[in-house]
């Protein structure tokens, strides 16, 4: 007949205790086997999906983060435009005030130093005052005692200035 090895031509009695010991196995794998297997996958499957869940849900509050992040940022901002703002009117205020102090201050030095250069005046104006009164009375004093250095202008200076009072009581 054929020349094959038995190994390539089996005959009937082995392929029917092969295919029995294929059946066992497939049965024993079925039974304990592909259960576990199938578990094995499913869990492995759910934890997939757990950490693909779980890293939706952090890139969801990685985003929510970065949008508070955000609004922090944007508020601390508009919170350094107000105390910037706050801070130049401030400053403008201060300015202000100083420069209406410095005003007053300026205006109340020019009215004291007018008062002083006034009253210096009237002090100048005085003392010239009695220096010339000083002098004329020493002119006057001079001129009267050339001219009343005998007895007969003395006493024609008398009755001149008698005559001159009598004339002033005679018009009141």
């Amino acid at each position: 007949m054929n020349n094959f090895p038995s190994i390539l031509t089996p005959d009937f009695g082995l392929l029917f205790w092969m295919f029995l010991a294929f059946l066992v196995v497939f049965g024993v794998l079925a039974t304990f086997g592909f259960p576990a297997i199938i578990k094995m996958v499913e869990g492995r499957k759910q934890y997939i999906d757990d950490s693909l869940r779980k890293a939706h849900e952090a890139s969801e509050r990685l985003d929510n983060i970065k949008q508070e992040g955000d609004a922090i940022l944007q508020e601390a901002r508009e919170k350094q435009a107000q105390v910037i703002n706050e801070a130049a009117v401030t400053r403008d205020a201060i300015v202000e005030k100083a420069q209406a102090k410095a005003h007053e201050e300026s205006a109340r030095i020019i009215s004291d130093a007018k008062a002083q250069i006034e009253n210096d005046k009237q002090n100048a104006v005085r003392d010239i005052r009695t220096q010339v009164a000083e002098l004329s009375i020493q002119i006057a004093e001079n001129i009267l005692r050339e001219k009343l250095s005998s007895n007969d202008m003395q006493m024609e200076m008398i009755d001149r200035l008698l005559d001159e009072v009598s004339k002033g009581k005679n018009k009141d």
